[in-house]
């Protein structure tokens, strides 16, 4: 009689080796978690504007925005001190094109309209400040460099003492009130065109082909 082979025991398979994690292929983790933010703000509102959302944005650990921000507060400071620096840029590239005085203003005003256009989720954002850690030292050196491109309007750039709080500076009265009134003038028209608030006027027969070009036109006669 011929021995029969052994017969392996039964019971469970072996486990296969655990996979090595992915390295993080975003790079630098919280620059990711603010462009998932702004995907998220683009395509849902604030109103999706979660930080769970965010981490499923990013393909991350739902912990990740909080432990790189705090709190929702701190990832829409953070969000919006990065639309103030581009705002600024946005400011900054326009002047550059153009000469000095007037013109140069007129181009400010327009860089500024160029951003909001762009960007009209994160415009909005920007000035909501019941949502914003508005203490945030990022988001108040942002505000610095957009108030200090905006008041190249008239200029005038602010003085501001190093450590301030303040956005705005040392300025006399008539430079707060010049200040004030570029401000007003050019976020109205900002706000006016990305709310859609100018259509009728702009289709009035014989006046503006869109609501921008009656916009770029209220600049040009500032």
């Amino acid at each position: 009689m011929q021995n029969s082979p052994p017969t392996r025991k039964r019971g469970r398979p072996a486990k296969a080796p655990e996979a090595a994690p992915h390295p993080y292929h975003h790079g630098s983790l919280p620059d990711a978690l603010l462009h998932a933010a702004e995907s998220v703000l683009r395509r849902d509102g604030l109103r999706g504007l979660t930080l769970r959302a965010i981490a499923r944005e990013a393909g991350v650990s739902h912990t990740a925005p909080q432990h790189h921000f705090g709190d929702t507060a701190g990832v829409l400071a953070e969000l919006a001190a990065s639309g103030h620096r581009r705002l600024a840029h946005a400011m900054q590239k326009r002047a550059a094109a153009a000469g000095a005085g007037t013109d140069r203003g007129r181009a400010i005003a327009h860089g500024y309209i160029d951003f909001a256009v762009a960007n009209p989720d994160l415009f909005r954002l920007m000035s909501r400040n019941e949502l914003l850690d508005t203490e945030r030292p990022s988001l108040v050196e942002a505000r610095r460099m957009s108030a200090a491109g905006l008041a190249d309007v008239f200029d005038a750039v602010p003085e501001i003492a190093p450590g301030s709080n303040s956005a705005f500076g040392a300025m006399g009265s008539e430079q707060t009130i010049a200040m004030a009134s570029a401000w007003a003038h050019v976020h109205g028209l900002a706000s006016l065109l990305i709310d859609n608030r100018l259509n009728g006027l702009a289709a009035v027969p014989g006046t503006f082909r869109t609501p921008r070009d009656l916009v770029d036109a209220v600049i040009d006669t500032m």
